[in-house]
């Protein structure tokens, strides 16, 4: 089941975000759960990341209180949404600085480097404790932060990802179209990959994100061509099967 969670962690490119308000006024009592619609990339080790205004509400009540919930929600198109998957990551969220962190998030997000800059806004990690996934009506299950990382991880990974990336989307856009089109389904055109880890690539295309997972996980980066070369050859081969 940890697997199927970080799938759909890694799949989806926004989240409902739970934050603890502080009291009404500044004055005594309790604090108030606040949601809020936020856009999330996730590090290699599932980490999320989250790039906020300190003008918005959950980040005036993160400043007070670093504990937050994402909810990740699978369950679009679902005539009955609760049969579907949804996973909700439980954690502290505090800002960084990390240039890796927010390349990845702009990977994923181009259209906030609008923004990105702006004095007002600033990059979160937040540390997962743990997740509770619910793949549906009687699977449920609590998951540990290292039962939801699992193996996941790539040796040399993160840091040869931008690398990889650039390579794809400059010099192998066809590849790029092809695992959109062909194995995935997805249409249109303008595929680009946003993202590398060793489960799975991450495409966008507008505002429409995909996730292509590997048969098997990488165990370090100088994996990635050879898995990415296969996937070439596999979409090309179901390009040419003729219709039934």
């Amino acid at each position: 089941m940890a697997r199927a969670a970080r799938d759909l962690v890694r799949g989806l490119d926004r989240a409902a975000l739970a934050s603890l308000l502080p009291a009404h006024g500044g004055g005594e009592g309790a604090a108030w759960p606040y949601a809020s619609l936020v856009l999330v990339a996730v590090d290699h080790d599932l980490s999320p990341i989250l790039l906020l205004s300190d003008l918005a509400e959950h980040t005036k009540a993160i400043a007070g209180e670093a504990r937050v919930s994402l909810l990740f929600d699978g369950t679009h198109g679902l005539d009955q949404p609760l049969t579907g998957p949804r996973v909700t990551l439980v954690g502290r969220a505090g800002r960084t600085d990390d240039e890796r962190l927010r390349r990845r998030f702009l990977a994923r997000h181009p259209d906030a480097d609008l923004y990105a800059g702006f004095k007002d806004f600033a990059f979160y990690r937040v540390a997962v404790e743990r997740a509770h996934l619910v793949a549906g009506f009687g699977r449920i299950r609590w998951l540990s932060s290292d039962e939801l990382r699992g193996e996941a991880t790539a040796d040399g990974l993160a840091a040869a990802e931008p690398g990889i990336v650039e390579h794809m989307n400059k010099d192998h856009a066809d590849a790029v179209q092809l695992y959109a089109g062909k194995l995935l389904g997805r249409a249109g055109d303008g595929w680009r990959m946003t993202g590398i880890d060793a489960e799975g690539i991450d495409l966008r295309s507008g505002g429409e994100v995909a996730r292509l997972a590997f048969d098997r996980p990488l165990a370090a980066a100088a994996q990635a061509r050879g898995i990415l070369v296969d996937l070439v050859k596999r979409a090309r081969a179901a390009s040419s099967i003729p219709p039934p």
